[in-house]
Formats: structure tokens, sequence, C-alpha cells
């Protein structure tokens, strides 16, 4: 099938961009002595978790960030992934920390992420950063990667949110709450739908952008969708056929002005804005004398 690349929300080109922007940035930081740190954690083997820290670390590597991996057993309990991250913490030459999701269950995620210094959560996880985005102070927080990185990919598409209805198929503190906000600082109309959501199609129908978040492959046809629609797929399912969206991408192209593909859409932001609350995270210690 012949696809239209006007359509496509190029994820790939766009996070490039972001790339070669931090670069100058990260010299600038060398020139003071100073090389950005990112810390990852990773608990267990879960065989995803450990291509997406490694897509992270290599991310970093291409540019110029240190990055320091800590891999801990399965069986690692809470007190001991508590008490990495207090290490982490402490560590002037760790300028962001990630803990990578899922922990595992017995572990309260929730409570590892609070214990995370809120100028070193470059995942913007920690209820201070969540916290301040939700009353629009922006001034001094790291926003989650992948709303943040949904966002600027709109924005360097030249995509004009403002008044457009879009209706935010998540409720997840990853994505669906973060983007929240930032959608109402676009002056954008916003919906969350979820999994008790009333005729799911009414709601995306009427909608001029649709996020999908999901994870349930190909579920999206054309006909939850007007003409005209922008979608962004954040989800990324693995099929026997490979990997795919939550929208089934060849039925919908006909009828999005724009359009994620995936793989090559947010998946590449994601990780590009992870960098970017890296330099600047080391940035601001450096302000600081930290």
């Amino acid at each position: 099938m012949s696809i239209d690349k006007s359509k496509i929300l190029d994820g790939k080109a766009c996070s490039q961009f972001v790339k070669d922007s931090l670069k100058p940035r990260i010299e600038a930081l060398g020139k003071k002595g100073i090389v950005p740190g990112l810390a990852t954690v990773l608990v267990g083997d879960d065989p995803a978790s450990k291509i997406y820290v490694s897509n992270k670390h290599k991310a970093c590597g291409d540019i110029g960030i240190k990055s320091y991996e800590t891999c801990l057993l399965e069986s690692t309990s809470e007190a001991e992934v508590v008490k990495v991250v207090k290490i982490l913490n402490a560590d002037p030459k760790i300028h962001g920390i990630l803990v990578q999701s899922p922990l595992p269950k017995r572990i309260d995620a929730e409570k590892v992420l609070q214990v995370i210094d809120p100028s070193k959560d470059v995942d913007g996880f920690h209820p201070v950063n969540l916290g301040n985005l939700l009353r629009g102070n922006l001034a001094d927080i790291f926003v989650s990667c992948t709303p943040a990185g949904i966002i600027y990919l709109l924005k360097w598409e030249k995509v004009n949110l403002k008044g457009l209805d879009v209706v935010i198929v998540n409720r997840s503190n990853i994505v669906g709450k973060p983007l929240i906000p930032l959608f109402l600082k676009e002056n954008s109309t916003v919906t969350v739908c979820h999994t008790s959501t009333k005729d799911l199609a009414a709601h995306t129908r009427r909608a001029d952008l649709v996020v999908t978040g999901i994870s349930k492959a190909k579920m999206f046809t054309a006909d939850y969708f007007k003409d005209g629609v922008i979608i962004i797929d954040v989800s990324m399912n693995r099929t026997e056929n490979g990997l795919c969206g939550d929208v089934d991408f060849d039925n919908v192209i006909k009828k999005a002005s724009k359009i994620t593909p995936v793989p090559g859409g947010i998946g590449p932001m994601t990780i590009a804005m992870l960098l970017v609350n890296t330099v600047t995270a080391a940035e601001r210690q450096s302000a600081r004398g930290l």
C-alpha cells in the first residue's frame, strides 16, 4: 500500500532534531567539567524492560550523556531498592534517576518513586512533579517523557492545538493523567476515556485528536474516527506479525490528517524527552552549585 508521507507524524526525525539540539548544551556543561549522568535501576529479568533500558543507555551514549546501570535480582527486597535510590540521590555525578517499570508486584512502586529526589526525577513520576504539572507550574519540574514527547512532536509538526477536541484513551499516571494539563495549557478541550467508558466510539468519532494507549493490537479501526482526525498511538503491541499499535494503521490512515506510526512514532520521542530531562537536570543542579 502506498502511504501518503505527509500524514505521518515522524517521531524518528523529530527525536533526532531533539538530540542534535542537546549537543551544544552538553558541550557547554562539559566546559564546566560536568557530564550529564543518568542512572537506571532495573529489578528482575523482564525481557521488554531490558530492551527499553538498553535503548535508553544507547541513546545517552550517542550524544555524550554518561549512563550508569544498576541491575538487581528479582528477589531484591523493597528496602534494598529504596537504599539504592537513596545512594543515587546523594551521588553528585548522577543528575537523573530512572527506576524501570514494572517493578515486581511485591514491591510498592509508588513508595520507591517517592524516594527519588524530585530534582533528579527525570521520568516525571514523583508527586511533586506531577502535582506542579497539574497546577500549571512548569518552570522547575520534569514532565513525564511520553506526554512531553507527544506535545513536542505535535508542535514540531506545526499542529495548532488551540480549541481542538482531544480524546485520551488512557488514564494512567504515565500517559493519560499528565497529558490532561499539557493539552489544557495549549487551550485544547480534553476528554479522558477508560475501561468503564460507555460507547467509546461515540467519543473518539467526535474528536479532532485522539490519543490511544490501551495495549490492544489494532483495536481502533476506521469506524472509530471522523475524517481529518489526528491520531497519536502510544502503545507498542508485540504480535506474531511484528510490532503494531492500538490503531489499525493501514485501515485508518485514509481517514487521518496526521497519524503516528508504530514503531517510529512516540517511542523515539519518549527517549528523546528523557535525554532532555537529564540534560536539564544537570544544568539546574550546576546552577545551584550541586
